[in-house]
């Protein structure tokens, strides 16, 4: 995703401007929590500054801006002053004061999707750069963007040539490495690159491989998912994608490797945030957190949070229990949580 910044938000603000007049509001002036799922510096409640573009997008003019203030302009430019911008939060932070709405035990939230990224509770005490209020209660909701953990290079003893390959040819070379081996952006596109590996190699595919799987992203990372729902011992699901893809002529032991490469790049994705999470909840030492989890991978892969539970338990300490919550839409409902709760408090 490409272009410049002014039209991104000048596409939100229309996008806005069209629902409320689908919804009626249209006259109503009405406060709004934003979610905005990119590393940003937050200086306040409506003042978040982009750090770096993730995901595949690439909007210029936005890096070292307000994106609040671009939202606003925006609006104004649409000739839309009745929407008050009240927050804007990182949809890790959306998800855990969606799920902590319904139970207060959520600590984490967790976001396995087009991109991966997780926040949790600290003490005050714990964070030596705040210098804001001191007032009870005493935490703070820390925005971890570990994304971008191995960036330093801490991660290569666990990367591939795969891994390197992809992000050579990323549009942020060099950066988000733990997301890259993670999220739903880039699952597809690792079993891809592996198919294509074995390929050359004669081990899989007799006939010569498809355009579509020579060329770079066709293999979306919802097919690892529909693959892997297969029943052991059926291919049904298999044959359809591979159909999709090009490949008509395909043997058993075709569908067999494709879905073990599809096994192997998922469950390395579920024990890698399964890490960040236990390394979360060891270093809480809660008796027992509820972890918040939103996310295409997470919502839609059939045994990624059973990979998860498992070795998230193997994981942590032995005294600190946990449970994963599915969050419904959780970054949306967690902004309109915290504007709602900024506006009453406000009064």
């Amino acid at each position: 995703m490409s272009g410049t910044g002014e039209a991104l938000f000048d596409h939100i603000a229309e996008c806005l401007d069209d629902h409320l007049e689908y919804l009626g509001l249209h006259k109503n002036v009405l406060p709004l929590g934003f979610t905005f799922s990119f590393p940003c510096v937050q200086k306040g409640l409506t003042n978040a500054v982009l750090v770096s573009w993730t995901k595949g997008f690439t909007c210029s003019e936005v890096v070292g801006k307000d994106v609040v203030q671009m939202l606003r302009d925006a609006l104004a430019r649409k000739g839309n002053t009745n929407i008050d911008i009240i927050a804007v939060v990182n949809d890790t932070t959306g998800t855990l004061m969606s799920c902590a709405h319904t139970n207060s035990d959520c600590r984490i939230g967790l976001i396995i999707g087009t991109g991966c990224n997780a926040c949790y509770m600290e003490k005050l005490e714990n964070v030596g750069t705040w210098t804001e209020d001191t007032d009870e209660p005493q935490q703070v909701i820390i925005n971890c963007e570990w994304g971008a953990f191995g960036d330093n290079k801490r991660l290569e003893f666990v990367r591939t040539d795969f891994d390197r390959d992809i992000d050579e040819n990323s549009l942020n070379k060099g950066k988000q490495l733990f997301e890259k081996m993670i999220s739903g952006m880039y699952m597809g596109e690792i079993v891809r690159r592996i198919v294509c590996q074995l390929a050359s190699e004669g081990q899989i595919f007799e006939n010569e491989l498809s355009e579509k799987f020579k060329t770079p992203y066709k293999f979306k990372s919802k097919y690892v998912s529909f693959i892997e729902s297969d029943r052991i011992g059926k291919s049904d699901e298999i044959r359809s994608i591979l159909q999709k893809m090009g490949m008509e002529e395909v043997t058993e032991k075709d569908c067999r490797i494709l879905k073990e490469i599809c096994t192997c790049v998922s469950t390395r994705s579920a024990y890698l945030v399964s890490a960040g999470v236990a390394t979360l909840l060891n270093k809480m030492k809660r008796e027992y957190t509820v972890v918040g989890v939103d996310g295409s991978v997470y919502r839609f892969h059939p045994h990624f949070k059973d990979l998860m539970q498992k070795k998230i338990r193997e994981l942590t300490d032995s005294n600190y229990k946990f449970d994963l919550m599915l969050s419904e839409d959780g970054s949306g409902r967690g902004a309109a949580l915290v504007a709602a709760v900024a506006v009453r408090t406000s009064k």
